[in-house]
Parts: C-alpha cells; structure tokens; sequence
C-alpha cells in the first residue's frame, strides 16, 4: 500500500503566481496522440444552459432585461484533443451590458472563433419574453409570456446567418365539430358542444433586417386571432368563445393563414411554421408544417 502525506485542508490564503499558473496541466490543448476514437473533426462543442441577464429592445425604446439561457459552440477540427470550454462562458461576459438582437449576435461569433481559434461558431439565446395583453371586454390586462429563442452561426468564410423562433399559443375550434353540434341542435334539440383545444405554433423565421420580436407575435395574433387570454372575466369569456366560433379552423387552414401573414412581411426572408393542435377530440395531435421554400433556405 501507498501511504502519502496529503493533507486535507483548504487554503483560503493560497496566491496564484504566473509560475504556477504555467504548471497546471491542460489535457484539452493535448497533442493529437491523447485524442480518444477517431481523430475527425465535430461540427459542435460547448456548453450549454448557462444563465444570465441580458437587455432586449423594444418598440417603444424601453430596455427589458431578461434572464436569458445560453448554448455557445464552436467547431472542433481534427488533431485537436479539444476546446477550453471556460473560454465560451468567458468571451460571452465580454457583451453581458450590450442590447442584444439578432446582429449582434455576429459580433459575439466572431469573438468566439478568434478566442477559441476555431472555424465556426454557434450561439442559440432563448428566454420568455413578456407582452402585456388587454382582456377582451373586462378592463384588465395581464403578462403574456412567450417563448423565444435566437440563433447564428458564422461559417469559416464569416458568412452570418441568423434565425428567430417563437411559440405562440392558440385556440382551434374544430369546424367539422361545430357544423355537427348545430345539426344534433336543430335535428334533435340535443345540446352539443364543439370541441376547441389549445394549440401551439411553432415559427423559425430568417431574417433580411431587424424585426421585433413585438412584431413576430402580432403578425401572429393578426393571423390566428384566437390567441389564449391571460385575465379572464365572464365577459371575456363569453367574447371568446364568440371569437372561436367566427374564427374556426382546421390545423391546415392555421398553417396556411399564418403563411399567409409572413409572406407579406419584407423583413422576413424565409420560414418555416408547424402548427399543433393538442386534440381535446382525440388522444393524439393534429399537426401541419409549411415553408415558404426559399432556393437554399428553411426546409
């Protein structure tokens, strides 16, 4: 057996010097003979997940500050062992205080690929962005939150592609569901109720210029129309069930209206939109998926 002296005791008073620093070991930045399986390069490797306050613009020039969860990567090529993944949190920190949209994500990248030397960049924001929403007929209003994310990349040419997503919430009345009500109604007198459910679209966008996210979620609502209230009275409740019943649709005919409401948009140079309706009906999902079809974009 080997026996040592090791003591088990941290020092709360132990300096650093750059001699010392110099020491440590640092298995990442390897030669090429410690690389374990195949020596090929991977497109992505980072962290993920790591959390802080960041400034997002809105129309009206006020600044909201919102905890925002980060994923950076960057490429890794062959006969590298690895990356120093405390320089990805690390080179982020630099633009903590900066307003962030989709460009300014490129200055981000760029810093990666020359702090960790790499070829290409990642970096995926995602975070709930809130928007106050007006009751339908009572005079309330409440914070809707939305879900967001906000990707880009920089290939090895630093050619800049970003990409926005949004979740946007619904209600989908069936109106196959109605028209069968009325006839159990008017054939019968049996009181039947039609059957609506909450329902997700889900958007990735790519952009030619700046757009608020503001802006992404009223061309939703001016879309869908039946967007899912915050503060609801009697009142409320009753316009929205009238809302549904003068907005019915299928998943197809949401697919299509929001189609329809992006493509008119000039800022917006590609998309893809999936709709999913979370059947009350059946115990499976009703689901359609549209792009715009862009040569060599979304797909």
């Amino acid at each position: 057996m080997i026996t040592t002296n090791l003591k088990r005791f941290y020092d709360p008073t132990f300096a650093v010097t750059d001699q010392y620093k110099e020491s440590l070991p640092d298995l990442q930045n390897g030669p090429a003979s410690l690389i374990e399986g195949a020596n090929v390069p991977i497109q992505q490797v980072g962290i993920s997940n790591f959390k802080l306050p960041l400034k997002y613009p809105t129309p009206s020039g006020e600044l909201l500050t919102l905890e925002t969860s980060v994923d950076g990567y960057v490429g890794l090529e062959a006969d590298k062992k690895g990356i120093n993944m405390g320089r990805i949190m690390r080179t982020f920190y630099k633009f903590q205080d900066d307003v962030f949209h989709p460009d300014k994500l490129e200055e981000v990248l760029l810093a990666y690929k020359e702090d960790l030397e790499s070829q290409t960049a990642f970096l995926k924001l995602s975070l709930n962005y809130p928007m106050l929403k007006e009751s339908l007929r009572s005079d309330y209003e409440g914070y809707q939150y939305y879900r967001v994310s906000i990707e880009g990349k920089v290939d090895e040419y630093n050619r800049f592609t970003s990409h926005m997503h949004l979740d946007f919430e619904y209600s989908s009345a069936c109106p196959c569901s109605y028209e069968l009500s009325e006839h159990a109604r008017e054939t019968r007198d049996i009181a039947a109720i039609p059957h609506s459910q909450r329902s997700v679209a889900s958007l990735t966008v790519q952009l030619n210029r700046e757009m608020f996210i503001d802006d992404l979620v009223e061309i939703c609502r001016e879309a869908l129309q039946t967007e899912t209230q915050v503060i609801v009275k009697r009142e409320d409740e009753q316009a929205f069930a009238e809302m549904n019943g003068a907005f019915q649709k299928f998943v197809e005919d949401a697919a299509r209206l929001l189609y329809d409401e992006l493509n008119k948009e000039e800022r917006i140079r590609d998309f893809v939109v999936r709709c999913a309706h979370l059947e009350s009906l059946h115990s499976h999902d009703a689901v359609s998926r549209i792009c715009k079809g862009v040569p060599n974009g979304l797909r």
